[in-house]
């Protein structure tokens, strides 16, 4: 349209030179107005198109990625639930600058972690040698379990083997360590579907400890004395599980001994706090 209308204007005759007279209204050549050009509606069909397929694309990645960090166990940081900042405000105000400078966000984290190294991780303060057993003419009506630790147990360290022994007496008492009754542990290891006969453990002939003592301790030496009542190796099993954990990850403990009157440098005569005796009821 353009070109025609140019080639119009252009084969018009130029006025005559040297002629003053002034045209007519109706002679004067106007200015051709020129159409506003638009764009075909099919390149902004296309475009659109292409921004449509483009935001698709961008979906499908986004919703594949938080799959797999759903199935990585990662977290998504783009779910919107920013509710789980409010339990720690130091975190998010870390994570927020991350962005903007990462290094001074490692940093601080860095610093959080050794700031807070002793809630993060927790030290063992056991010990790596494993514990010795040793059973000395141990009678399950009457009898002494002696206990030898590395070092002077600390009065946390005495609250926690105190904890241990009450714990033991207890479920041992309520007829919890019955060797006749193992219905579930006798299973196959292949069985998806595991049955209980409550018949068959109301009839298992029942199990109680009877009654157990102090504990009595001398600087890195103590004992217990115990009346399980009757012949059940399952409870010295279970309390022996017990002290190898407490072992490794709380208190070292070098020997365990099961009956004797006698053991180490235990001495009847030493009584007093003084000479570092003590007692501690379970």
């Amino acid at each position: 349209m353009l070109p025609a209308l140019l080639a119009g204007c252009l084969t018009s005759p130029p006025p005559p030179l040297g002629t003053t007279s002034t045209a007519a209204p109706s002679t004067r050549l106007r200015t051709p107005r020129l159409p506003l050009l638009r764009r075909p509606s099919c390149l902004v069909a296309c475009r659109r198109l292409a921004l449509g397929e483009v935001a698709r694309s961008a979906a499908t990645e986004r919703g594949a990625t938080e799959e797999e960090q759903q199935q990585e166990g990662l977290p998504d940081w783009g779910n919107g639930d920013e509710d789980d900042y409010d339990h720690d405000p130091e975190i998010a105000d870390i994570m927020g600058e991350y962005f903007d400078d990462p290094n001074k966000a490692q940093t601080r984290m860095e610093e959080r972690i050794k700031k807070k190294r002793h809630k993060i991780v927790q030290a063992k303060t056991g010990s790596p040698n494993p514990m010795k057993v040793v059973f000395n003419k141990f009678d399950f009506s009457n009898s002494y379990i002696w206990f030898e630790f590395y070092h002077a147990l600390l009065p946390k360290d005495v609250t926690f083997i105190c904890d241990a022994l009450r714990s033991w007496h207890i479920v041992g008492r309520l007829g919890g360590c019955n060797s006749m009754n193992m219905q579930l542990s006798q299973l196959p290891l292949d069985c998806q579907k595991p049955t209980y006969d409550a018949l068959e453990g109301a009839n298992t002939t029942p199990t109680s400890f009877y009654n157990i003592g102090d504990l009595e301790i001398q600087d890195n030496l103590a004992r217990v004395w115990v009346d399980i009542g009757i012949h059940e190796p399952l409870l010295l099993d279970i309390l022996l599980n017990a002290l190898t954990t407490i072992n490794s990850d709380h208190v070292g403990i070098k020997q365990v001994q099961f009956g004797g009157s006698e053991f180490q440098n235990w001495s009847e005569h030493l009584k007093t706090e003084e000479a570092g005796y003590s007692v501690h009821k379970i």
